[in-house]
């Protein structure tokens, strides 16, 4: 055996992790992420769910500060590889895991879903993926859902409690050739990835020829146009998402908080000016003229 460290162990040595903050509370109970191919959305569920795990057997858990809900069971779906025993395909394997979790979990639960819907058509993917949603969303489980279907992020706007997150990369254009390159910073951030045709990203790291990729693009761009439309939320939602978020935190930590006088002071500090950012991100209410008859 030759002695000496491995190139590839060599370079995840010199690399810094990358920390991200996770809250979920009863208030946004049901957290929906997304992000390209290779941006990190698995392995932070798996972190999640590994953490969740640690602080319940009384370990360490790896952070500044941590504050966990006890869950009854933890239920993932990860993965997407056929089940050669049972004779079942990837979609099928899909539904049978999914189809579990919706009979067994309860409001204290842990859901970590992955990729659900892949093993079908993108229509039928996305049915799938939103009417499990609806479903889950009437329990009170911690729900971390990761996805490439950007239509499911449309949630956000019709029901209070679910938050839309996402992982953010970079755009940079190499000096020497002008080509843009996409950086991975692996941070979550709110809201969703405003990202296209990020898995041509990745069939251009392969092998593949340049003019399948290029034509791949084209035909991509010409589908988006058709199917795809931005939903922005009105300004009246936005502003009703941020007084029910402050309602529900203010409420969590009346029945929850542990903090001395100083601290839950600087936690409603930072609480109130969270609101007051929300409100005028959202801008300034509608006036309705009156008229006196």
């Amino acid at each position: 055996i030759k002695q000496g460290r491995h190139p590839i162990l060599e370079r995840m040595a010199r690399q810094q992790p990358v920390s991200n903050n996770t809250y979920i509370s009863e208030g946004s109970n049901f957290v929906i992420i997304t992000g390209p191919n290779m941006s990190g959305k698995s392995t932070y569920l798996k972190q999640v769910a590994l953490c969740q795990i640690m602080a319940q057997i009384g370990s360490f858990v790896p952070s500044e500060y941590a504050s966990f809900r006890v869950a009854d069971q933890i239920f993932t779906r990860i993965g997407v590889d056929d089940d050669f025993e049972t004779n079942s395909s990837t979609f099928m394997l899909e539904m049978k895991e999914i189809s579990y979790i919706i009979h067994n979990a309860s409001d204290r639960s842990l859901l970590i879903i992955d990729e659900l819907g892949r093993g079908t058509s993108a229509e039928e993917g996305i049915g799938i993926c939103h009417s499990v949603c609806e479903f889950l969303l009437r329990l009170k489980a911690f729900t971390l859902f990761a996805t490439h279907f950007l239509e499911l992020c449309q949630l956000e706007s019709l029901y209070p409690n679910v938050e839309n997150q996402h992982m953010e990369v970079q755009h940079m254009r190499s000096g020497d050739t002008g080509a843009e390159q996409v950086v991975y910073t692996y941070l979550l951030n709110r809201g969703r990835s405003e990202e296209r045709h990020y898995g041509l990203r990745a069939a251009e790291m392969t092998t593949l020829p340049p003019g399948v990729i290029q034509e791949a693009r084209i035909i991509a761009s010409q589908v988006s146009q058709q199917l795809l439309a931005k939903h922005q939320t009105d300004p009246e939602t936005q502003r009703q998402r941020a007084v029910y978020r402050l309602a529900t935190r203010l409420l969590q930590t009346a029945r929850n908080s542990r903090l001395d006088p100083e601290s839950l002071r600087m936690y409603l500090k930072g609480l109130k000016r969270q609101y007051e950012a929300e409100l005028q991100a959202a801008g300034p209410p509608e006036s309705f003229n009156t008229e006196e008859e």
